[in-house]
């Protein structure tokens, strides 16, 4: 070998070395789930199309609905099949926020590559919640189902004034009814004013499905975007936060100056009830400044995941110091939040192993796989 050949060489190991050392593994304890697996040349899995459009009953145009960004999806098994519901966005503004979002229908038999529908299946309309949905949109949805077959979808409206929590319950996936701000019947309305957004209804595996559980009888849910809050059901539409003795919202979960969420805790899909407890993932949002984690970039979102304890929901046991997911691909770190994001709202049960659908820097939909019989490792740390 010659010279040069040798200097290039040596080069190129001390570059691997300092890689390899600069990259640390993230050892996750006992009760947390991971890693979780990107496929090979698969994601991102939904992007933008802007060749389909709907008449849209608002303003009586057709609109390309999904043209600008399609992001942040929740996850279902229907009939054998992996059904994301995504959120798309239109091109009728030019900034974050002011286009209209409406929820968009895929369909995999492999949870990898899908088959969408042309039209959105949920989205504002000329109905009793337009004063709540229109012109902002419906967004960020999350789905669950009960054991006898009803899905429960938990989406932000987003009405350009205040978020709030929306329900709407279908047997199919495909045809919903709206049932109205979570919150409007719990204490007079007290938050129902009050901004709000994220839930994950609390799941469970049952006879080989993830369905939605009960604690002491009744319906439990996290949710926020600031701190994580949680509320309780009869019936799954009509939701009724937990307050102190002051009336006042309780506070489970919050930003922890230093760490990767140090600016937000924000509830992501469905929580689900484990034999170590009740496993609920979050999306941490890094604050900019000293009061941030320096090792990752000012506004970037990364995933976390938090226990509480199954007797008591509203008890956090443990959550994770790292996120055991992270911005690493390209196509995370491009679009609307170039600092990076991986924005997880969507888990399903699916061929013994739970898919992950996120969004990727509110532009694009991505997948990611755990497999419980044979664990890859986190994403490392940085």
């Amino acid at each position: 070998m010659n010279r040069i050949a040798l200097i290039v060489a040596a080069a190129a190991f001390v570059a691997g070395s300092l890689t390899a050392s600069a990259q640390k593994t993230n050892t996750l304890p006992g009760w947390a789930w991971g890693g979780f697996t990107r496929p090979p040349g698969a994601n991102p899995v939904i992007r933008p199309k802007p060749d389909t459009a709907f008449l849209d009953p608002m303003s009586k145009k057709h609109v390309a609905w999904e043209a600008n960004y399609t992001f942040n999806p929740a996850a279902i098994v229907h009939n054998g099949n992996v059904v994301v519901l995504y959120r798309a966005e239109d091109k009728t503004g030019t900034g974050v926020g002011t286009r209209t979002s409406r929820i968009g229908y895929a369909s995999s038999t492999d949870g990898i590559h899908f088959q969408r529908q042309n039209k959105p299946v949920l989205f504002p309309g000329d109905d009793s919640q337009k004063k709540y949905e229109w012109p902002g949109g419906c967004e960020d949805p999350r789905v669950a189902v009960t054991p006898d077959g009803l899905f429960v979808i938990l989406y932000t409206q987003w009405n350009r004034d205040v978020p709030r929590l929306g329900v709407a319950t279908s047997r199919d996936l495909l045809h919903w009814t709206k049932t109205g701000p979570a919150f409007l019947k719990a204490y007079n309305a007290k938050f129902c004013n009050v901004p709000h957004k994220s839930a994950s209804i609390l799941t469970r595996l049952q006879n080989g499905r993830q369905v939605i559980a009960r604690i002491n009888g009744k319906y439990w849910m996290y949710w926020g975007e600031q701190h994580v809050y949680a509320a309780t059901s009869e019936n799954l539409t009509d939701w009724t936060p937990l307050v102190d003795a002051k009336g006042e919202l309780v506070q489970l979960m919050s930003p922890r100056k230093g760490y990767f969420d140090s600016d937000l805790t924000e509830c992501g899909p469905p929580a689900i009830l484990t034999d170590k407890g009740i496993l609920l993932f979050y999306n941490g949002k890094n604050k900019s400044g000293t009061a941030g984690d320096p090792h990752y970039a000012p506004n970037t979102y990364c995933a976390g995941q938090a226990l509480f304890d199954s007797k008591d929901p509203s008890k956090l046991i443990a959550r994770l110091d790292a996120p055991f997911f992270r911005p690493m691909e390209a196509f995370e770190k491009t679009g609307q939040y170039a600092a990076g994001t991986v924005f997880i709202e969507g888990m399903a049960w699916f061929h013994e192993k739970w898919y992950l659908y996120y969004g990727c820097a509110d532009s694009f939909v991505a997948v990611a796989v755990y497999d419980p019989a044979h664990p890859a490792k986190a994403d490392p740390l940085p």
